[in-house]
Order: structure tokens, then C-alpha cells, then sequence
């Protein structure tokens, strides 16, 4: 495998001309061709994208989180993916404090949610859930991050906050709510 400082070498023809095409992409070209096949369900051909587009566009973070994402979620390797997703966070917030960009704050909300999603792959879900409410302070309606809170799965509250969700009298108040149908979610 390929370390990531190299750019992929191209072994046909048409892989080297996959590999021109993505010589001459902007980030935001290289982005919108993730997405794309993000959307598709093609996560392993966004992956390669990333890796020829982080070793170019080292300060992009956009392209940083998707990478760190897809870094943990396919490779396996969760603690790199973890740290691309918070450098990339780092990226935008200084590029923001700099004035260099006119920032949508919005956009903050895809680096929590990619960040999230690294978390989900290692199996933190608190620190998932954590990213993703903090990507909610951005962009409230967000889909990406609704859609992944929701698989992650909201608890109902405890009945008796200061006593810990396994306790006994919180297991009795909770069995007798649900009974009662009080305090159910509307569907």
C-alpha cells in the first residue's frame, strides 16, 4: 500500500488518465467528486480520490475530514481518522479566526459530522454523539447529522436524574411510563 505522502502511481492507461484528471481538479472539484460517489454508496473510490487530494491540497479541510473519515471508517485505523477529522476542524476554525475566507458557520457542521462518524467507526459513541450535537449548534437542520443521530439512537430521558439509568427505582419508574404510554415520542 501506498504511504500517504506519495501520490498514487498509475500502473494502465486508463488509471493514468484517472490520475491526470485528478491532477488538474481544484479541492472544491475533488470534493464535489467525493460526494458524489459518497452518495452512490462508493465509499472505497472516494477514499482514493482523498488520498491523491490530501497529499495536494494538504490545508484543504474539508478534504481532510472526509479522508480522516473514510481513514477510520474503511481502513480501520481510527485513531489517524480521528486526528485528520480535529486537524481538519483546526484548519477551518483558523482560516475563519484569519479572515482569510468568507466562512459559511454552517460548514462547520460537516467537519463535526465527518468527525462523528470516525468516532462511530472506533466505537466511541459518546464522543460520536458529542461531535454530532456540536455540529448541530452550526446547522440545526442538518440531514447528515440528524440521520446519523438517529441511527446512533436518542435515549429517553431518566425519570430520576441523579440516580444512575440502572438504577432500581429508575427501572420501575421507566417500565411504569412506557405502561402508561406518558411521555412517548410522537411518531
Amino acid at each position: 500500500m501506498a504511504r500517504l505522502d506519495e501520490p498514487m502511481k498509475p500502473h494502465t492507461v486508463e488509471q493514468t488518465d484517472i490520475s491526470r484528471q485528478l491532477e488538474e481538479m481544484s479541492p472544491a472539484k475533488h470534493l464535489i467528486e467525493v460526494r458524489t460517489l459518497l452518495a452512490k454508496g462508493k465509499r472505497g473510490e472516494a477514499y482514493e480520490i482523498l488520498r491523491f487530494a490530501v497529499v495536494k491540497y494538504t490545508e484543504d479541510p474539508f478534504l481532510l475530514s472526509y479522508f480522516g473519515y473514510l481513514t477510520a471508517s474503511l481502513e480501520g485505523r481510527y485513531r489517524n481518522g480521528i486526528e485528520s477529522c480535529k486537524r481538519a476542524i483546526e484548519l477551518f476554525e483558523k482560516k475563519s479566526l484569519n479572515g482569510l475566507d468568507d466562512v459559511d458557520e454552517r460548514l462547520n457542521a460537516i467537519l463535526y459530522v465527518n468527525l462523528g462518524r470516525a468516532y462511530l467507526a472506533g466505537g466511541k459513541k459518546k464522543d460520536a454523539f458529542d461531535s454530532l450535537q456540536k455540529g448541530l449548534l452550526f446547522d440545526k437542520q442538518n440531514r447528515d447529522i440528524l440521520e446519523e443521530l438517529e441511527r446512533l439512537g436518542i435515549r429517553k430521558y431518566v425519570p430520576v436524574s441523579f440516580l444512575d439509568r440502572s438504577h432500581p427505582i429508575n427501572t420501575l419508574l421507566g417500565r411504569m411510563i412506557r405502561k402508561t404510554g406518558k411521555n412517548s415520542t410522537p411518531k
